[in-house]
């Protein structure tokens, strides 16, 4: 029950447009350390982070010369509603005194400012107050505000950058994801679990274009995350002031060995096991771990799927199927089904008339 109050909380955030969800530093740094190879003179832009707030600002600041990336910007939209000023703006060249619009942080290289023999987070801060090109306003369009990520100035942006890694707001997912393809961008983010479902998120999975983080692979999804007060009604787990989303997961488009290794498969299929679906010729797999290693045909299993040892290599991902136009392209019939005690009639997955929620339609490679 907890895990479904806790995504529960994620769609209400969605539904209220509540995105300030602050990102631990352990959980990021648990992720990156994947990348490091793939992040070596990249240019890295965190175009939804406060960069006096935000984690993955501090996270590759203090990284800089270990990773090797050849730069690092990162854009506010709105000055940040929690904790309130790990650096004071004011103090900062460049920018006007009261030091609440937007802005961008540009920092090309991390050098030993402070001359006590060490990069670290305190030669950034010294960076910052002390040059003036590194730190500037941001200015909005006709269209959207500044520091917004698709105002024109932070579209300009995107194109210098190499790997987008940020934490985007959870209501414009879609969005952000579909604007990042447009301009062919790698990219690490945070979302909700069911943007799997997401037309433009689906696309690129299918097409082996779009990853499930490593943190995540063969675990629970979920992270803790800091909020501003109240921002959440009753959340099921808090943790040290951090309140915990059950939905939340990485999505990447950088690939890792880890997803070519081989799921253990040790069911074998019956019928009885593994009924058809009332209205598709495929078999209805449950749990990803009970997916059959004797079955060559269609098989319909839940997206838990692609975090649980998807290898391309051992399955081919066919579609996905729902209701409506998913259903359609797939061939599925309309069919009487029992959905929350009600009687409908729909494409959907449907087996002995009971409902299923999404499936990812997979076949088995020999």
């Amino acid at each position: 029950m907890k895990k479904k109050s806790s995504n529960k909380s994620l769609r209400n955030a969605n539904k209220t447009k509540q995105d300030e969800f602050y990102t631990q530093l352990s959980d990021i740094a648990n992720e990156l350390k994947h990348y490091r190879d793939q992040l070596k003179g990249k240019v890295i832009f965190c175009n939804c982070d406060d960069p006096f707030e935000s984690n993955f600002f501090k996270y590759f600041a203090a990284n800089f010369n270990a990773l090797k990336i050849k730069k690092l910007i990162a854009t506010s939209y709105v000055k940040s509603p929690i904790v309130g000023g790990q650096l004071a703006l004011f103090e900062i060249e460049g920018l006007k005194p009261d030091g609440k619009e937007p802005y961008l942080v540009e920092i090309n290289e991390v050098p030993d400012l402070n001359n006590d023999g060490a990069i670290s987070l305190d030669d950034v801060e010294y960076l910052l107050k002390h040059n003036k090109n590194v730190c500037r306003h941001l200015r909005g369009d006709k269209e959207y505000s500044a520091g917004d990520f698709r105002s024109k100035e932070c579209v300009e942006l995107l194109k210098q950058a190499d790997i987008v890694i940020t934490n985007p707001p959870f209501s414009l997912f879609r969005k952000f994801v579909a604007l990042l393809a447009e301009f062919d961008k790698d990219f690490l983010i945070i979302g909700n679990k069911n943007s799997i479902t997401y037309k433009e998120t689906f696309k690129l999975i299918k097409e082996g274009k779009l990853w499930l983080g490593v943190s995540h692979r063969n675990k629970g999804t979920g992270m803790f995350f800091s909020v501003p007060p109240d921002y959440l009604e009753n959340p099921t787990r808090v943790k040290d002031g951090k309140v915990f989303i059950g939905g939340a997961i990485w999505f990447t488009t950088l690939d890792t060995p880890t997803n070519h290794e081989p799921m253990t498969l040790y069911k074998k299929y019956t019928p009885e096991e593994y009924p058809k679906y009332d209205n598709l010729d495929a078999i209805e797999v449950s749990k990803t771990k009970n997916i059959p290693s004797d079955h060559d045909g269609l098989m319909g299993v839940p997206i838990t799927f692609l975090n649980s040892g998807y290898n391309p290599e051992q399955f081919e991902i066919i579609d996905c199927w729902n209701a409506g136009t998913s259903g359609e392209r797939i061939g599925a019939t309309r069919t009487e089904a029992i959905s929350v005690g009600k009687t409908i009639f729909w494409n959907g997955p449907t087996v002995n008339k009971q409902t299923k929620y999404f499936r990812i339609l997979i076949k088995r490679k020999k």
